[in-house]
This record gives C-alpha cells, structure tokens and sequence, in this order.
C-alpha cells in the first residue's frame, strides 16, 4: 500500500513527499509565496534543532496567546 511504502522512507524523504503532496493540492499558488513559506518552515526548523527555539504544545500555545489577547 502507498502509506505503508511512504512511511518507510527516511525523514528526508517523507518531508519531499509531503511538500509535493501539499504543493498537487495548492493549484495556483504564488510560487514566490510558496518558497518564502518553504523558506521560513526550514529556518525555524533549523532553530528547533538548533535549540535557538523551542517547541510548545498545542494546547500551551493556546493559553498563551489567549493570555497575550487579553492583556
């Protein structure tokens, strides 16, 4: 099957994928909107693995922007 196939590739090779599974899915899109999009999920990737930044849980988040609004 082709989702068992897929999630066998290495990382790189799921992350390739899924960019063009999501591209077939766009249409017409600004390709220099999709490769500055592209360009910040990679940096803030790389800051990730970094340890520039950190990751929060969704629900985190959340309460803080909810938190941010209010004040």
């Amino acid at each position: 099957m082709v989702a068992e196939e897929s999630l066998s590739l290495p990382t790189s090779g799921r992350a390739l994928l899924v960019e063009k599974l999501l591209a077939s899915l766009a249409g017409d899109a600004n390709p220099a909107v999709e490769r500055a999009h592209l360009d910040d999920v990679r940096e803030r990737r790389a800051a990730v693995r970094s340890g520039k930044s950190t990751l929060v849980e969704g629900t985190e988040a959340l309460r803080i922007a909810r938190a941010a609004v209010r004040k």
